[in-house]
């Protein structure tokens, strides 16, 4: 087995944390009880989940979250329709508000 592989292989296997070799001998004990406290201080379970903020952040959780909708589509349809009649009037109506052509 070339170098190139066996550095490949290695990176996808994880390093052996308890090995019966290292509990016998007192400085490797120490560190297996660091070890093992450690993970005992780690929370249990699903994480909690997060509340979304901020304009965007809800819009996302109620549309989009565990109950997904189409009207995100329907509020960009009419997002554009007011853009156009913004630009609409902006460029055109605004000139034939008093007399008309």
């Amino acid at each position: 087995m070339s170098f190139v592989t066996r550095r490949a292989l290695s990176t996808l296997i994880p390093p052996k944390v308890a090995s019966p070799t290292g509990i016998g001998a007192a400085q490797d004990a120490a560190r297996m009880q660091r070890v093992v406290s450690f993970y005992e201080k780690l929370p249990r379970g699903p994480a909690p989940e997060v509340k979304a903020t901020g304009l965007l952040g809800r819009y996302q959780a109620r549309y989009f979250g565990k109950n997904p909708s189409p009207a995100p589509i329907v509020h960009a349809i009419l997002g554009l329709m007011a853009l156009g009649y913004v630009q609409n009037y902006y460029f055109h109506l605004r000139h034939h508000k008093n007399n008309a052509h």
